[in-house]
C-alpha cells in the first residue's frame, strides 16, 4: 500500500471553496479504486495549511489512477475550480508507507 500525504497551502479567505474542492476529491479518488482518509482542514493556529491522505494498494495503482484522472471530466471540474477560485496557493505531495497494525511491546521484544 502506498499513502499520499499532501500539504496544502491556501487562501485563508477561501477555506469554503477549499472545502467544496476537497469534498469532490474524497468521493472522486474512493470512485477511482482507492481510499481517500480525508482532508484536515484549519482550525486552530495555521489558517493557510490544509493536508489531505490517500491510499491505493500499489505505486502501480496510484499511477493507473493519475493516468485516469487526467482524463475523468469530474476529475478536470475539481481541478478547475480550485484554479479559478485560487483557493489553492501551492501543494506538496509526499508518498509514505503506513503502518497500521500495532503490537504490545512484548510482541515487539521491547
Amino acid at each position: 500500500m502506498i499513502t499520499a500525504l499532501i500539504t496544502y497551502v491556501i487562501d485563508p479567505s477561501k477555506v469554503d471553496a477549499f472545502e467544496v474542492y476537497a469534498r469532490a476529491w474524497i468521493h472522486l479518488v474512493n470512485a477511482m479504486g482507492g481510499t481517500h482518509h480525508g482532508y484536515f482542514l484549519p482550525s486552530e493556529g495555521a489558517n493557510n495549511k490544509a493536508w489531505a491522505m490517500f491510499s491505493f494498494p500499489s505505486l502501480a495503482a496510484y499511477e493507473t489512477y493519475r493516468k485516469e484522472m487526467a482524463q475523468d471530466a469530474e476529475c478536470q471540474r475539481a481541478y478547475a475550480h480550485a484554479k479559478d477560485t485560487g483557493c489553492i496557493l501551492s501543494f506538496d505531495r509526499t508518498f509514505t508507507r503506513p503502518v497500521l497494525d500495532g503490537a504490545t511491546v512484548q510482541e515487539l521484544g521491547l
